[in-house]
């Protein structure tokens, strides 16, 4: 009989360069299931776990802790280790900690702890709007998530959301002025203000100009999230 499902580890040598793993410690990983986050912008959850904010010092561990319902996503009890994890994603935990998943000291994803007043809310990236039927507006979100809603809202706009439901609360428009977070790049965890916008071109994709630290960095406008108007609105770094 031939294999049915996909492998669920990948080779140390082959994981995303971000990943807090020791890279000769034994041959493979677990793999990101495919899911909310792209494979190379996620942690699978046992990983988050056992070596982001190391609560299990083994992945059997890690899997015992998940089967008992301990772990919550987004609000949402979660027991697949191979679960991704990415971008503003709430990792709660029995003992009433909770963290959220963000880009730090140009790393792609680390963790950084929550106070129990922000583990109900976070922030999603407009990535997609369609036209259904019934002439509804339907969004998409950098999580996966979508959302039926008259909102007026524009792609690279951001939203927050109320967990598990998603429910939107506020907006924050992508527009000069706006405080920003750099979710890629060398820059990867740096907040600062969009200072310009500029369209894209044939050869050239829109770009925010985004200022820090004394400096301007021009950016194609997927490397960049809004987070608030003068400040982020939750905590992000």
């Amino acid at each position: 009989m031939g294999k049915k499902g996909g492998d669920t580890r990948v080779k140390r040598q082959m994981a995303p360069t971000f990943w807090a793993i020791k890279r000769k410690q034994s041959q493979f990983v677990l793999r990101v299931k495919p899911g909310p986050h792209p494979k190379h912008r996620a942690y699978p959850l046992g990983m988050v776990l056992r070596d982001v904010l190391k609560v299990a010092s083994t992945m059997h561990e890690a899997q015992r802790i998940l089967n008992a319902g301990k772990v919550k996503v987004d609000g949402t009890v979660r027991r697949d280790s191979n679960l991704a994890v990415g971008l503003m994603d709430v990792v709660e935990l029995a003992t009433g900690q909770a963290y959220r998943m963000v880009p730090k000291n140009s790393a792609l994803l680390d963790s950084i702890a929550i106070e129990q007043s922000e583990k109900g809310v976070k922030l999603v990236k407009v990535t997609s709007k369609a036209t259904i039927k019934g002439k509804k507006i339907q969004y998409g979100f950098h999580d996966g998530k979508t959302l039926i809603s008259d909102q007026k809202l524009k792609v690279g706009d951001t939203c927050v959301i109320d967990l598990p439901k998603v429910q939107v609360k506020d907006h924050i428009v992508f527009e000069k002025g706006a405080t920003a977070l750099i979710i890629t790049g060398e820059n990867a965890g740096t907040v600062g203000k969009i200072e310009d916008i500029q369209d894209g071109i044939f050869s050239l994709p829109k770009r925010a100009l985004v200022s820090f630290d004394g400096k301007s960095v021009e950016l194609p406008v997927e490397m960049v999230m809004v987070v608030g108007k003068d400040k982020p609105v939750i905590k992000v770094n």
